[in-house]
């Protein structure tokens, strides 16, 4: 497992970018109906958060009737309450957001010596990592360094691979890999461009090199699953778990593999991983139906005529706009820009005075029955970073880096 020492060094510098970093390359303003529109869909979610906030107490993880429900240490999603806070914000300006998002992610501390996740990248890049780049307070830094500690211990240098789930010392889902842990890399980026130490570094690269090689399909559609003997590393094959099937492709997990390809470029230079986020983008964009709203499986057997999900529409926006802004290619800006107006105008809770969430019209677990067409944090944030790469890009910048190396 190795990484060339110019290869680390850079992306530490890029990585350790100061809050005050431009984006890495220039847009294109969108056009100016696209403006207002983005623009009133996040003066709509910064109203929201202002009436529901002060009485969150814990983590959302989704809702039930259209109200949140909680947990208490966060479960996967803990991260991207704080999260959406900080993107209210860095919108608004109002300084109750920045207290909230801090209150909340003190919250997450126990969570940096959880060594019983992949989900440690989704925990702290958008709460602790997000911080440390906005205030410049050690505390975080210190603290998603130590998270970067845990989730390296996940790691199987046999298979090179992080186990998805399950405790280190249970024999079950050892050798389980998930396409979503693309989106926790970049907490192990962040760690060796904080400390100098490549071994963080290393073994993303060497994780996202076996996604790379089992994952994607010949037409760039993915998988959820994909299991591995864990004694020998040897493939075992395909699978799902919130897929329709093993032979399907679920959005949401196309969206996280677009988004984490592409921001594994981005910490490394590598074109290898563009490549593969066009191919994954090109896939996701082709099985849009005319609406630019995702349904939850793009293979299960009602597309195009089934449920929809939110989310995957929102990552995926972002993970466009990323891969444009990486390749020049504006046809992927575009897209975005339609599928950001899309959740803007057809998926927010605007005519419901119930609902607590800003994004309606997502599917968590379609295969379990858990969690359909209702509204889960990771849409409301996405919603909010994917307007404000477009609306406020310098902004976001300071929050999650967008540099390349």
């Amino acid at each position: 497992m190795s990484v060339s020492r110019r290869t680390v060094l850079a992306t530490a510098a890029g990585a350790a970018a100061t809050v005050a970093a431009a984006p890495a390359a220039a847009a294109a303003p969108a056009p100016v109906p696209t403006q207002r529109t983005l623009r009133a869909a996040a003066d709509y979610a910064v109203e929201k958060l202002r009436a529901v906030a002060p009485a969150v107490t814990a983590f959302p993880v989704g809702t039930k009737f259209e109200k949140w429900t909680y947990s208490q240490n966060g479960d996967w999603v803990g991260g991207f309450w704080p999260g959406t806070l900080w993107m209210a914000w860095l919108h608004s300006g109002d300084d109750t957001f920045r207290a909230q998002a801090l209150a909340s992610a003190r919250k997450l501390a126990p969570r940096q010596y959880d060594t019983g996740t992949h989900d440690l990248g989704f925990l702290f890049y958008p709460s602790w990592v997000t911080a440390w780049r906005l205030t410049g307070d050690e505390t975080w830094r210190a603290g998603a360094l130590r998270a970067a500690d845990s989730l390296i211990k996940r790691y199987n240098p046999r298979g090179r691979f992080i186990r998805a789930w399950g405790a280190l010392d249970d024999p079950g889902n050892a050798g389980r890999v998930i396409v979503d842990t693309m989106m926790n890399l970049d907490l192990l980026a962040f760690a060796s461009g904080q400390t100098g130490d490549g071994t963080y570094l290393d073994i993303a690269v060497e994780h996202a090199r076996t996604t790379q090689r089992v994952f994607p399909r010949a037409d760039g559609s993915t998988p959820h699953v994909y299991d591995f003997d864990p004694a020998t590393g040897e493939p075992i094959g395909p699978n799902t778990v919130q897929g329709y099937s093993p032979a399907s492709c679920w959005s949401r997990g196309q969206a996280w593999g677009l988004y984490g390809f592409t921001t594994m470029y981005r910490r490394t230079g590598d074109r290898a991983f563009l490549a593969t986020a066009r191919r994954l983008a090109d896939f996701a964009v082709g099985a849009l139906t005319p609406d630019h709203v995702p349904v939850w499986d793009y293979r299960a057997p009602q597309q195009p005529h089934d449920i929809k999900d939110a989310s995957a529409g929102a990552i995926t926006a972002c993970g466009l706009l990323d891969l444009a802004a990486a390749t020049g290619r504006t046809a992927y800006r575009d897209v975005a820009l339609r599928m950001l107006t899309a959740l803007s105008e057809t998926c927010l809770t605007r005519n419901s005075s119930r609902a607590e969430a800003v994004v309606a019209r997502c599917t968590r677990n379609r295969p379990a029955e858990d969690g359909v067409e209702i509204s889960l944090p990771y849409a409301d944030y996405y919603l909010l970073e994917g307007i404000l790469r477009v609306l406020r890009p310098r902004d976001v910048d300071r929050a999650i880096d967008l540099s390349t190396v």
